[in-house]
C-alpha cells in the first residue's frame, strides 16, 4: 500500500536533511573536489554523497527515483512509472563550487506527470522549504536542529504548527514588481524580458539568486515573478513548482501557459515562467492586490 502524501512529505523532508547535512559537510571543508562531465557541467563530492543519501533514504517508499545520474534510464522504462521521485542532490553547483551559499537539495514526487509534492532545502542559511499542492506550503527555519525529532514517524505537523511559517508570508515591501533570476544562467533573453517590463510598467526591482531557491523566493512572496528563459531540466524544477504550486503559484510554460509537465521522453523543459496567477495573467503588478 502506497503511504498518504503527509507520511511522504515526511520522508522527503528527512531525506532532504540528510543529503544537506552531507553537502555542508564538504562545503565547510577546506575545498570541495571537482570534477567535470561530459557537458562540461561539474560534479562534486557533495553531489555523490548528497545523491547516495536521497537514494538510501528514498528506497522504502518503494518508488522509483530519477535524477541526473539517472538521466540515462530510457524512456521505455521511465513511461511505466505513474509515480516517482525526481530529485536534484544538489541544484546550483556553480553556486556551491563559488562559496556563495545559494544551493539546494530538491526532492519531488510526481504522478501522472504532474508534481504531488516538494521539498527544496537550503543548507545555507539552513532552511527548508516545501508543500502539498492544493494543501498549502511552508517555511521551516533553522530546520537542521529538528532532524533528530523527524526520526519519529508523524513529527513535521506538530513541527510545523510550532515553528513553520505558512507561505507566502505577509507582505512588507513596496509595489515595485519583483523579479528574481538565475545569478549563473542569465541570457539576453532574460535581459530583454526585464528591460520590458520596466517600460510597461515602471519601477521594477531584479534580484539575482541562485538554485532552485529562486521558486522558493516566489513561494514565499519575496519576489513576483521568476522568468526562467533558458535551459533547464525537470530536476531543476519539479519540488520548486510544487512549492511554488503549494503556496498559490503558477509554474506555466512560457509558450502554452501550460503548467510544467514531468517524466517526459526529453526530461528537458521549456522555458518557462514562476509567479504569482495574477502577475502571469498582467492583473497587478507586484505589491498590489488583483
Amino acid at each position: 500500500m502506497t503511504a498518504p502524501p503527509d507520511a511522504l512529505l515526511e520522508t522527503a523532508v528527512r531525506a532532504a536533511l540528510a543529503a544537506g547535512a552531507a553537502a555542508l559537510e564538504v562545503y565547510a571543508s577546506a575545498g570541495a573536489e571537482v570534477i567535470y562531465k561530459d557537458d562540461r557541467s561539474p560534479l562534486t563530492l557533495a553531489d555523490r554523497r548528497a545523491h547516495a543519501i536521497l537514494e538510501e533514504a528514498l528506497a522504502p517508499t518503494g518508488l522509483p527515483l530519477l535524477s541526473e545520474e539517472g538521466r540515462e534510464i530510457s524512456w521505455a522504462e521511465r513511461r511505466r512509472w505513474p509515480r516517482l521521485w525526481i530529485v536534484d542532490p544538489l541544484d546550483g553547483t556553480k553556486e556551491f563550487i563559488g562559496r556563495r551559499g545559494e544551493f539546494t537539495v530538491n526532492v519531488a514526487l510526481v504522478e501522472q506527470g504532474r508534481p504531488r509534492l516538494g521539498v527544496v532545502y537550503v543548507p545555507v542559511p539552513d532552511r527548508l522549504y516545501g508543500g502539498l499542492p492544493g494543501q498549502g506550503a511552508f517555511r521551516l527555519d533553522a530546520a537542521a536542529g529538528f532532524a533528530p525529532r523527524l526520526a519519529q514517524p508523524g513529527s513535521l505537523g506538530p513541527i510545523l504548527e510550532r515553528h513553520g511559517r505558512k507561505l507566502p508570508l505577509p507582505r512588507d515591501r513596496g509595489p515595485a514588481l519583483v523579479i528574481v533570476g538565475s545569478r549563473s544562467h542569465a541570457t539576453p533573453e532574460l535581459e530583454a524580458f526585464v528591460a520590458e517590463k520596466r517600460r510597461a510598467l515602471g519601477e521594477v526591482v531584479f534580484v539575482s539568486a541562485g538554485s532552485a531557491l529562486k521558486y522558493c523566493l516566489v513561494a514565499e512572496g519575496s519576489a513576483d515573478l521568476y522568468p526562467r528563459l533558458g535551459p533547464t531540466m525537470e530536476w531543476d524544477t519539479a519540488a520548486g513548482q510544487a512549492v511554488v504550486e503549494a503556496a498559490g503559484g503558477r509554474v506555466v510554460r512560457a509558450d502554452t501557459g501550460l503548467p510544467l509537465a514531468y517524466n517526459k521522453e526529453d526530461l528537458r523543459n521549456p522555458w518557462h515562467l514562476a509567479g504569482r496567477p495574477e502577475v502571469l495573467d498582467g492583473r497587478c503588478r507586484g505589491g498590489e492586490t488583483p
